[in-house]
């Protein structure tokens, strides 16, 4: 298959335009072939940031016709220093926005020649990602700054880890994470964003939360899939979560098949973890997520438990056919819960480099 009608069928697979019988055989080339799998991951991540790239520049174009519009309305005044002053005052945000926007489609532009031309490599692509995802991250850290100068935020003193089980913005926590909270709040590498509590299940220690921000791009694909078996004894594991405001990356094994006092819900791990580590996800080798740490042994360093991926699976299902959660959320018998990673055969510090945009800071009160 030549690169050109590669690409195309990459496309036509991203995007969900292929027939059945299609998508049957591009998955099995997907499955037998690394690089193509690689270049189907490679190239969702591409269209995200341009889809993102295209937002950023509406909302440059909007700003410039609020600024337009304000001229001829004789509400800029460059003669009138006091005008000018008390101007600053009452539209410094919309300044701050548009000048982050501003270096953002700068470097965007710049990077999209450089990614356009004929001899462009993947670890060009890859640093273009992450620098385009500083810039953006920068940009929300200046309008959070300037949100609080004008309100007062609200004071979030419970936190955890969660991480996505669809692109659209769905969650998955420890209940005792968002437990009676009124208000959440989570936040990537990317921004910061408000959330909202779709469904808890106590017995299982799971919370579905949703984000519903206008600042949340939603993904179109998650590198990482949810395991149906589980991990094994003795397997290597690492997680990824924030026991602290940075992500934290943690490497254990799987030592016991039944967790606190022969619970067979959870499994146990030896790992280092903080409260903070709370609804992270335990990954095994190939990227898959086997379970979600819930709690720790107290008096006992680096013995940890953690809810069963099946367990995540079954919970996920029962929501799903909750008939009173569609009432409130019409979009839940849609999820679609990620079952195939496409970060196996990486090198671990890659695929945590792919996986870190996708875990969240949870924060509630």
């Amino acid at each position: 298959m030549q690169d050109t009608t590669l690409l195309d069928a990459v496309e036509r697979y991203i995007r969900g335009e292929m027939s059945p019988e299609e998508k049957a055989l591009f998955e099995h080339l997907r499955s037998s072939n690394p690089e193509v799998d690689e270049l189907v991951v490679e190239h969702s991540l591409f269209l995200d940031k341009f889809t993102q790239y295209g937002q950023t520049q509406q909302l440059k174009n909007q700003l410039k016709t609020v600024h337009n519009q304000l001229i001829q309305e004789g509400g800029i005044d460059e003669q009138r220093p006091a005008i000018v002053i008390t101007l600053w005052k009452k539209y410094k945000r919309t300044v701050f926005v548009a000048a982050s926007i501003a270096g953002i489609t700068a470097l965007v532009i710049s990077g999209l020649v450089s990614l356009l031309s004929p001899k462009v490599s993947k670890e060009k692509l890859e640093m273009l990602s992450r620098r385009i995802d500083n810039q953006e991250y920068k940009l929300n850290n200046v309008t959070n700054k300037i949100n609080s100068v004008e309100t007062s935020p609200p004071a979030f003193n419970r936190g955890g880890t969660g991480f996505l089980v669809d692109g659209k913005g769905y969650l998955i926590t420890n209940a005792h994470v968002v437990k009676n909270a009124t208000q959440v709040e989570v936040q990537n590498s990317l921004g910061e964003y408000h959330a909202r509590i779709i469904q808890l299940d106590h017995q299982a220690d799971l919370a579905l939360i949703k984000i519903e921000d206008t600042t949340y791009h939603p993904f179109t694909s998650l590198p990482y899939g949810i395991s149906k078996t589980g991990a094994e004894l003795g397997e290597d594991v690492f997680t990824l979560g924030y026991p602290r405001p940075e992500i934290v990356y943690g490497k254990g094994y799987m030592s016991a098949e039944t967790g606190f006092q022969g619970d067979t819900t959870t499994f146990q791990l030896t790992i280092a973890a903080n409260p903070g580590n709370s609804g992270t996800p335990v990954l095994n080798n190939d990227g898959e997520v086997v379970g979600m740490v819930s709690s720790t042994q107290q008096n006992a360093q680096g013995m940890v438990f953690a809810v069963r991926s099946k367990n995540i699976f079954q919970a996920l299902d029962a929501m799903k056919s909750d008939s009173t959660l569609q009432t409130s959320d019409s979009t839940l018998s849609h999820l679609k819960i990620p079952q195939n990673t496409f970060i196996k055969g990486l090198d671990r510090k890659l695929q945590v480099k792919r996986l870190e945009d996708y875990i969240f800071i949870v924060k509630s009160n």
